[in-house]
């Protein structure tokens, strides 16, 4: 059986929402110790053991709030032998980081957005633009993409020559991402723009996709392009002021 340690680490490297309980006092002589560990999601034990079942029972009951509020709270457990206090730590899921198309620019934003909190995944319909490179396993249809959205999304599209683009987008914004970014000027993506309001996309959602994406930098090159993109989604994830590109850029 792995440890909580080993688990934890496991399960924050996926992205996952969970809860760690802690035994930091113990009053009496209950079935316990201190620096037992359980780790939990919301509505299961996941690893390790306060001590009993009676205890591990009432740390999953309140798992679900302290996840929920995301701050650390004590509580304390009582059994006939005794009792424990408890320290519970929530660790909250990772935002997914979509990215659309193998380009130089996904290729920035794929080494760099997990060092700054995202987990990412690429999706890349056309297999022959996988061919010859050194990507990640990549997502080939939308269905695969929708089927995998949990949790905060962003989206970027870095191709926007790409055919399927306004159908792309279509897939996601019924999963209210955080952030939706096109790459490219409005001259080159402007027409897409308009082909999802002739699709009865509202105003307020297009309104929300972000074309030119990344901050004024002065970007030119692919991974200065990333680099800007990345600046602007820590500002979006952390509520940061920035200044976005023109959309007359």
């Amino acid at each position: 059986m792995p440890s909580v340690e080993e688990e934890l680490a496991r399960r924050l490297a996926r992205g996952e929402e969970v809860v760690v309980a802690t035994v930091i006092k113990l009053d009496g002589r209950p079935p316990s110790q201190a620096g037992a560990k359980l780790l939990m999601s919301r509505t299961a034990s996941i690893a390790g053991t306060l001590g009993c079942s009676e205890f591990d029972s009432a740390a999953l009951a309140d798992s679900a709030e302290i996840a929920g509020t995301g701050a650390p709270q004590i509580r304390n457990y009582r059994h006939d032998l005794g009792s424990i206090e408890v320290y519970l730590e929530a660790y909250s899921a990772s935002p997914l980081l979509v990215i659309f198309a193998a380009t130089p620019v996904a290729r920035a934003l794929l080494r760099w957005a997990p060092e700054v909190g995202f987990r990412t995944a690429l999706v890349e319909t056309r297999a022959e633009r996988l061919e010859g490179e050194d990507w990640p396993d990549a997502i080939s249809t939308l269905r695969e993409l929708t089927a995998a959205l949990a949790g905060d999304v962003y989206i970027v599209h870095t191709d926007h020559d790409a055919a399927d683009l306004v159908a792309a987008l279509e897939a996601i914004l019924p999963h209210h991402p955080k952030f939706i970014g096109l790459v490219g000027s409005r001259r080159h993506t402007g027409h897409h723009l308009e082909a999802l309001r002739a699709k009865g996309v509202s105003e307020d959602v297009i309104a929300r996709i972000q074309s030119p994406v990344g901050l004024d930098l002065g970007a030119t090159t692919p991974a200065e392009i990333a680099l800007s993109i990345l600046a602007g989604l820590v500002a979006v994830r952390r509520g940061g002021q920035a200044g976005w590109k023109s959309t007359n850029g």
